[in-house]
């Protein structure tokens, strides 16, 4: 019959002069984390009658020495006492892997060339900012004054060039962003591999029995170099007339490990939780305001009350305290849990158990991980979605409507951020990227142009006084027209934005005019100035939208047009 652990702390087992007995292991389950993992190694041991050691050796570098926890049962009463961590020379091995590295290098010399097109692109935009700054007197041929006429056609130019560039500049920028998001999350993957002679971990577990004891033994740490990143695929049917449309929404993890150990053949846990991040908020310190004072005051200040202080201070008395003392008490003891007995997996998804504050998925069945950081995909959950189609457009930046698909998120465990491939009606859209999405969220996801739908923007007019007088106001009258028109063979939800110039500066104002078609939503979510038109449109029917707006302002200034990020 096998003695439990909790009921056999009767010896104080020391380090000290003990046998050391060998401690073969095989690591049998890994929880991995956002950013490392807990690894726990099953064996047995045949413990001798006294005083003795197990010792574990070639246990990676980056083992957390806090972390380490044993589990043991055995068919006779023993007690474990302390566990001594050790550093030990290790093997030369290769310090990088090869194929991250150059996917790596690969997203480096992407950005670098997106940037230098950014920098010609801003380089264009100047140009054509100091174009505008010429006069109409110096358009025409020879440097003369260019006929009225011709005025508005090339305000029209200017500006249209303007938000061709702009939108450029956003498209590449929004593609950087996405590089730097790619290479953090493969630096973050990057392995603690051990360099020529960098050392490894032993560790020694001091034991004592009455007897010999056959013990079975459990061993866990926590270990760097090991990681997961969430994948996402969503594959929409738009289905027919009567509104079938269904995704086939799959979360898949990609699992990296260089933490030097042989994950082969393992069960595998994905946990949610951060275990390198913080585990409280911040301090905040006081923040006092005070009258600055010149130096000189201030250091006389201070040394008068330095004097005040030294004349009202006595001399405090001294109390000695007792020197703490320790016990022979045994810090790494636990008590004894029994291992569940491993299950077949009925499906080829992952079990999800979710808390109040974390998730966890349990891939079915075991798994081997490479330890040179290549990447293994398990499959955590898959299910049908019934989504809302509708369509938005942006106009002044492309004069192109997008399919939108949006659905409540209803699982019990968050979706953490990552790629997501899209698919629609059996072909490949693109890849996007979905934000963190909390149970109960609304996630929205676009699957591409929507051919069907026709999407015009044109300038109505604009009108602008150019008055030199002191004091005068200066305005700008701008006028644009949007006709959106279905080629559907049923009715389409769609969404136009669009946006007017706000100003912080109470000598700049803005009007609306009243010609133009009032939004069903004056401000989009924090983006203000930024309106949305909402509506549903009847197969063959078009609908227009118009957006006039004046802009008054000192006539003795000028006025600049500054693109806020949100």
């Amino acid at each position: 019959m096998k003695t439990g652990l909790a009921a056999a702390l009767i010896f104080a087992p020391s380090l000290a002069g003990a046998a050391e007995i060998e401690f073969a292991s095989k690591i049998d389950r890994v929880t991995v984390y956002p950013d490392g993992a807990v690894v726990t190694r099953l064996g047995k041991a045949a413990l001798l009658q006294g005083a003795s050691q197990i010792v574990l050796r070639g246990l990676p570098a980056s083992v957390d020495p806090a972390s380490i926890r044993v589990e043991a049962q055995g068919d006779g009463a023993f007690a474990i006492g302390a566990v001594d961590v050790r550093q030990v020379p290790g093997d030369a091995r290769p310090a990088l892997d090869q194929v991250l590295e150059s996917k790596i290098r690969a997203l480096q010399g992407e950005k670098a060339k997106l940037t230098g097109e950014i920098s010609a692109i801003e380089a264009k935009r100047a140009t054509i900012e100091n174009f505008g700054k010429v006069g109409p007197d110096r358009l025409g041929e020879g440097g003369k004054v260019l006929p009225v006429s011709d005025w508005p056609a090339v305000f029209d130019a200017i500006g249209t060039a303007l938000v061709k560039v702009q939108g450029e500049l956003l498209g590449l920028r929004n593609r950087i962003s996405d590089l730097d998001a790619e290479i953090g999350a493969l630096e973050k993957a990057r392995p603690l591999a051990p360099r020529a002679s960098q050392p490894k971990r032993d560790v020694a577990i001091a034991v004592e029995a009455k007897a010999p004891v056959a013990a079975d033994i459990s061993v866990s740490y926590r270990v760097a170099g090991a990681s997961w990143l969430p994948v996402y695929e969503a594959r929409l049917t738009t289905g027919n007339t009567n509104g079938g449309a269904e995704i086939a929404f799959t979360r898949r993890a990609e699992l990296r490990q260089r933490t030097g150990e042989d994950w082969s053949e393992v069960a595998v846990e994905l946990s949610t939780t951060r275990s390198a991040q913080g585990t409280r908020a911040p301090e905040l310190n006081p923040l006092r305001i005070a009258f600055y004072e010149p130096p000189v005051v201030y250091e006389e200040r201070a040394r008068l009350q330095r004097q005040d202080s030294e004349r009202a201070a006595r001399p405090p008395a001294l109390a000695i305290a007792p020197a703490p003392t320790t016990g022979a008490g045994f810090g790494n003891t636990v008590s004894l849990e029994d291992r569940a007995a491993p299950q077949e997996a009925s499906v080829a998804t992952s079990q999800i158990s979710a808390g109040a504050y974390q998730a966890s998925f349990k891939v079915p069945g075991r798994v081997s991980i490479p330890q040179d950081g290549s990447s293994k995909a398990v499959v955590l959950t898959q299910g049908k979605i019934k989504p809302e189609l509708s369509a938005r457009a942006t106009p002044e930046l492309e004069e192109k409507a997008y399919l939108e698909a949006s659905f409540n998120h209803d699982d019990e465990a968050p979706l953490l951020a990552g790629e997501v491939y899209l698919h629609r009606d059996g072909a490949y859209i693109g890849k996007g990227r979905l934000g963190q999405v909390a149970p109960g969220d609304k996630v929205e996801l676009g699957f591409g142009a929507d051919d069907r739908l026709k999407v015009t923007r044109v300038p109505v007019r604009r009108r602008e006084n150019d008055s030199g007088w002191l004091g005068s106001t200066r305005t700008d009258q701008r006028e644009f027209k949007t006709v959106v028109k279905s080629l559907h063979a049923q009715p389409v939800k769609l969404t136009v934005i669009e946006r007017v110039p706000f100003s912080e500066n109470s000598a700049i104002t803005v009007e609306l005019l009243s010609q133009s078609t009032p939004p069903t939503e004056k401000q989009v979510g924090d983006k203000r100035g930024v309106s949305a038109w909402s509506f549903e449109l009847a197969p063959g029917a078009q609908k227009e939208i118009r957006l006039a707006y004046r802009i008054k302002y000192p006539g003795d200034r000028e006025v600049v047009f500054d693109q806020t990020r949100r």
